[in-house]
């Protein structure tokens, strides 16, 4: 297994938990806690890990993920310390699906917010996948590739296959396939990014 730390990012709701689910059908060992339960928003799990919370404050756990997956949501990327190599999956979902599903989320816990607040939100991160991308392709011990939400759900074969040769690695792809459920797309809506 390679020594470099797979790292699976993206926006809030944008689709990182499915890619870690699929990580982890296809063979790859993932470095997650369970400590973020399932739950009707995320009905497989979250693959998150604690820690990553943090990691602006301490990353001397990130040893642990080599040869791993992580899921680290985009806006922690830059706190990655430099002195390894990271392949990053960064997941891209239609912005207007990204702010429902949120939506959707916050009234499942009780809370709410306005049209305002999302168009306000889209603005914020429109700005910041920008700059999170450029930031990305600055990095010389970071290699990128952008996988599209939809894909997984139009044309998953070609999607887990291009997947597996950016890792470089022999994955199950039926499973990883298989580990994608159409039902589980909720907010499917043609919009612009």
């Amino acid at each position: 297994m390679s020594e470099d730390i797979i790292i699976v990012s993206g926006l809030p709701r944008s689709g990182t938990s499915l890619m870690m689910q699929m990580l982890d059908a296809g063979g790859v060992p993932l470095l997650s806690d369970g400590t973020r339960r399932a739950d009707d928003s995320n009905p497989a799990g979250y693959y998150e890990y604690e820690p990553v919370k943090k990691l602006k404050e301490d990353n001397a756990w990130l040893a642990q993920a080599q040869g791993k997956a992580l899921k680290v949501v985009s806006p922690l990327l830059s706190w990655l310390p430099a002195g390894w190599n990271y392949k990053v999956i960064f997941v891209r979902r239609l912005l207007i699906e990204v702010l429902a599903s949120q939506q959707r989320m916050l009234r499942r816990q009780g809370l709410d917010s306005s049209a305002a607040d999302d168009e306000q939100l889209k603005i914020v991160y429109q700005r910041h996948l920008k700059e999170i991308e450029a930031w990305l392709a600055a990095q010389q011990n970071f290699q990128v590739f952008y996988a599209e939400y939809q894909e997984f759900h139009v044309n998953p074969g070609m999607q887990v296959e291009e997947v597996a040769n950016f890792l470089g690695l022999s994955l199950n792809q039926q499973a990883m396939i298989t580990s994608i459920k159409p039902e589980l797309y909720r907010h499917r809506l043609v919009a612009e990014k």
